[in-house]
């Protein structure tokens, strides 16, 4: 049977069997290879912290709203960063072919079912490292951080947060031209920026992370500053950093009330701009030319020819049948920890 990865409760990942679904003619059948766990999104599911778990999310005024929660435990299949093998193919396919490798989306299970036009159009090449496949919506969600920062060639970019996304969004900041400063607490974290290109890393343990940057531009501040933590301590400092009259992007997935924000101080007198950037749309200026699939298939295309680079930004490895582990190890936080990711039935992998 098909095997699956449930959130059963709050800090509650069990590993379950699922139905295998059926093949119809033009469907193709996938064996996942791969598959990475998001260290913010999926996360606040595992801890029980999501707001869909405690309101009810109204799409169509697009509010949250108090009363019954939009999701409830268990919670199926949660994961976006997936690769796989097409084992099986429908009778009227054309253009994919067993064997071939599918990058895209379908949450940590062992096998999944997609149409034959979902998988042409994400073919990763053969001699491409097939875990590359899994960094597709992240890689998408890196590079709709980047758009929205509108970025220009010679500007100062600040990164606050060097998780997986952070990374992602250093490089690309960088590819687009800019200087970029990477601001996090681990050592390690700060270093793997600077091999993959950032101009300096700053720690904000040695305090004054807004007049360093300031320091290091002619006191004018940061030309923009992303903030990919999901820590409102760290938003304030990126509003802290930025120039005049210029713009914070906010990537991270924030909880709760916004301790440690002061609106009243720099954000006011600075005249900030902070933009939520989020996967679910683009930018309104590039809407007619940039959509989701474009994001993503353009991250796959940069990570493919080594231009982004990914396999990096793994730091551990589990089997799926481990995921409990793998989870209870990145709510713990370990400064070790980067990318997960769980391996499918008989891949081969080193912990």
């Amino acid at each position: 049977m098909p095997r699956v990865v449930s959130f059963t409760a709050a800090r509650v990942a069990e590993v379950v069997e699922e139905p295998a679904r059926p093949l119809n003619e033009q469907d193709v059948r996938l064996r996942t290879l791969f598959s990475g766990i998001s260290a913010g999104t999926e996360l606040t599911a595992y801890r029980g912290t999501n707001p869909y778990l405690s309101k009810q999310w109204d799409g169509e005024r697009r509010l949250f709203v108090d009363g019954t929660a939009s999701r409830e435990y268990p919670l199926v299949g949660w994961g976006y960063e997936e690769v796989g093998e097409v084992v099986e193919i429908g009778t009227g396919v054309e253009g994919v072919s067993v064997g071939d490798r599918i990058w895209g989306t379908w949450g940590h299970r062992s096998e999944t079912v997609v149409t034959a036009e979902y998988a042409r159009a994400r073919v990763l090449a053969p001699d491409v490292d097939p875990r590359v496949g899994m960094f597709s919506q992240i890689g998408g969600i890196a590079l709709n951080v980047v758009l929205d920062a509108d970025i220009h060639v010679g500007e100062t970019v600040a990164v606050f947060g060097l998780g997986v996304p952070g990374q992602l969004v250093a490089q690309l900041a960088r590819l687009n031209g800019a200087r970029v400063i990477a601001v996090d607490g681990v050592a390690s974290r700060r270093e793997l920026a600077l091999k993959l290109g950032a101009a300096e890393a700053l720690d904000p343990a040695d305090g004054g992370v807004a007049e360093q940057i300031r320091a290091r531009t002619g006191g004018r501040g940061a030309d923009v500053c992303l903030e990919v933590t999901g820590n409102y301590a760290a938003l304030h400092e990126a509003i802290r950093s930025v120039a005049y009259s210029s713009r914070v992007c906010a990537a991270g997935f924030m909880q709760g009330d916004g301790v440690g924000l002061r609106l009243g101080e720099e954000f006011h007198h600075n005249r900030v701009q902070v933009v939520s950037t989020q996967i679910s749309g683009v930018a309104p200026a590039l809407q007619h030319r940039w959509d989701r699939f474009r994001l993503d298939s353009t991250a796959i295309s940069l990570a493919s020819s080594g231009t982004l680079r990914v396999t990096d930004l793994i730091s551990h490895t589990f089997s799926l049948e481990q995921a409990p582990e793998a989870f209870e190890l990145l709510h713990k936080a370990s400064q070790d920890v980067l990318q997960v990711v769980l391996a499918g039935a008989g891949v081969t992998f080193r912990a």
